[in-house]
């Protein structure tokens, strides 16, 4: 079998891939992420561009050297074309949580898998989600119950448990709105001979 590496030291995106069956070894991209952001940002690049180019930088970086295909991954949280990070503090979150309350975002997943320093194939959906006009007594005890455990969502939510009780209207495949794309992914796993046909 083909190995693989999944260039992310994500536990959601980790989790996922191995509870779909995929054997594969985790490292770190070695890519300074935020510097990255901020060059495509200031060239113009939508939140969707900035997924894209993310994951590629990141499949890329890490396949040079390394055997087998590598996967790359990263998402962005579009709220009116306006590109939103992870929150850096629970008074964040909050204020994040109170901005998306009874609108629609979207959060755009990009995949690619490279090998050898190349990029053999890529995906980038997106999912629109609503959220409903929650209480700010639902949105506490939200934050009471899930606390710094949040900020590793760009959406400051987990929909993989109540924070699905956050919406009221999901478009979008799930694997999409965890954070890896997985029916094509698992796809292109097989062509390439990491899965079993």
């Amino acid at each position: 079998m083909t190995p693989v590496t999944l260039a992310s030291k994500s536990a959601a995106r980790a989790s996922v891939l191995a509870a779909a069956g995929v054997r594969f070894e985790t490292v770190g991209a070695g890519v300074d992420e935020g510097a990255a952001k901020r060059d495509l940002l200031a060239k113009g690049a939508g939140p969707r561009e900035v997924a894209d180019a993310l994951a590629q930088l990141k499949a890329v970086k890490a396949s040079q050297g390394r055997a087998g295909l590598v996967i790359g991954a990263d998402q962005t949280l579009d709220f009116n074309g306006r590109l939103f990070d992870k929150a850096e503090s629970l008074h964040e979150a909050r204020e994040r949580l109170r901005m998306l309350r009874g609108h629609p975002h979207k959060l755009h997943s990009a995949v690619v898998i490279a090998k050898d320093g190349a990029v053999v194939w890529r995906e980038v959906p997106a999912a629109t989600l609503t959220m409903r006009d929650f209480s700010d007594d639902f949105l506490e005890a939200y934050l009471a119950r899930h606390g710094e455990g949040l900020l590793d969502s760009v959406g400051c939510y987990r929909l993989e448990d109540d924070g699905a009780q956050l919406f009221e209207k999901i478009d979008g495949d799930y694997f999409t709105i965890l954070g890896l794309p997985l029916m094509g992914l698992l796809d292109q796993l097989r062509r390439h001979g990491a899965l079993a046909p």
